[in-house]
């Protein structure tokens, strides 16, 4: 793991996303519902970080050349 720095955002960002909307489902309350748009983008997001290079990591170190 080259780019561990946006690996570990892209994993944060997703799980938070995850478990937000899970304590909103899931709480008892049908007033209350997750919004599931802003989940798809945050996990789109994580998505994106998790592929993405770290700024101080050559392309030599992360194996594109």
């Amino acid at each position: 793991m080259k780019s561990w720095k946006t690996t570990v955002t892209g994993l944060g960002t997703i799980l938070a996303a995850i478990a937000g909307a899970l304590v909103l489902f899931f709480d008892g309350k049908p007033e209350t519902n997750p919004d599931w748009t802003a989940v798809i983008a945050a996990v789109t997001a994580g998505l994106g970080l998790i592929f993405a290079r770290d700024n101080n990591v050559t392309s030599e170190k992360a194996g594109a050349k």
